[in-house]
């Protein structure tokens, strides 16, 4: 017996080493390597100013480089792409803007699904849009220009940036709302669209705020309303269409964090917090206001309801527009 069991005990210790080396390795805590933000546009403009604001801190935050991903193209779809594709391991983050939402209902061949294959991490920014018109135009408020619209059907111009854009979708449901029509003159960009409309070109558009103020400041426009239900304490003086002529508008551009989709539960929870607490932050909340944008916080679920309420909203305006693209 004694001869069985000296022979059995380095069997046994041989077993047991092995199965420990068949134990899966921990996974590595997280981050364990840097992290990339993907951004779609090029810099300096909103987006990137968002991204670089919070990717900063949360380089800090993290432990970790964040490093950030110009990847302007194709409507913002080609940085979205980019993102639904990459590994769910937390390491890569897409900047969103609301054209995600929009582009869910003028494209009808996306190559991702714009909610299923993302994790929603939470809420950055609104940046609202800003009802401004040619100092020759006779009108003073929002109800004004429905007025007139009615008066003179089909006789108004209005700008925008490009077919599709927020500055487009803007006016479109402005007129939907209030039941007037207007000619839409899209031009390559919003900076190009307010240089016709201060030369008297069209008489009106819905402009991204930072834009449209230096405009506005030297008086060769004039802003009637901003595109927030409530006045903004960033804009004193300047009502809110909703409250100055069209009960129930609402229309701003606003920018999120995501990742793919399948991102486990718990990096989800860490981003939220981490990116929460610095947009909380004073430093952050002034760098934004600057820009004219207000900081929004959310939690992740909170985040994917208002991006498919979003995508309802917009998919409702652009679908008697025939903007349906490939």
């Amino acid at each position: 017996m004694a001869a069985a069991l000296v022979l059995l005990v380095p069997w046994v210790l041989s077993a047991m080493q092995g199965a420990a080396y068949a134990q899966p390795a921990p996974a590595p805590s997280y981050p364990s390597r840097p992290l990339r933000m993907l951004i779609p546009a090029g810099a300096g403009g909103g987006v990137d100013t968002v991204a670089r604001l919070v990717g900063a801190q949360l380089a800090t935050a993290l432990g970790q480089p964040v490093t950030m991903d110009n990847r302007p193209g194709a409507g913002t779809m080609l940085a979205s792409e980019l993102t639904a594709k990459a590994p769910p391991d937390g390491h890569t983050l897409l900047m969103v803007t609301s054209s995600h939402a929009i582009n869910a209902g003028i494209h009808k061949n996306l190559r991702y699904d714009p909610v299923e294959d993302f994790s929603a991490i939470g809420f950055a920014a609104t940046l609202p849009f800003v009802l401004v018109i040619h100092p020759s135009v006779p009108a003073k408020s929002a109800r004004d220009i429905i007025a007139l619209a009615r008066q003179h059907p089909g006789k108004l111009y209005f700008s925008s940036a490009g077919a599709g854009s927020g500055t487009h979708l803007a006016f479109e449901l402005f007129a939907a709302l209030s039941k007037i029509s207007a000619v839409h003159v899209p031009y390559k960009g919003g900076s190009a669209a307010l240089v016709d409309l201060a030369g008297g070109h069209v008489q009106l558009m819905f402009s991204n705020v930072i834009n449209c103020m230096p405009y506005v400041r030297n008086k060769r426009l004039i802003a009637l309303g901003i595109s927030t239900p409530k006045p903004s304490p960033l804009f004193p003086g300047l009502p809110a269409v909703a409250e100055s002529g069209l009960p129930g508008y609402e229309a701003d551009t606003w920018y999120g964090v995501l990742a793919p989709a399948r991102v486990p539960a718990d990096i989800v929870t860490r981003l939220n917090r981490e990116i929460n607490a610095i947009l909380r932050t004073a430093d952050v909340r002034e760098k934004l206001a600057a820009q004219g944008a207000e900081v929004a916080v959310s939690t992740p679920e909170e985040f994917a309801a208002l991006m498919r309420r979003e995508i309802q909203k917009w998919g409702k305006v652009t679908s008697g527009l025939k903007l349906q693209l490939q």
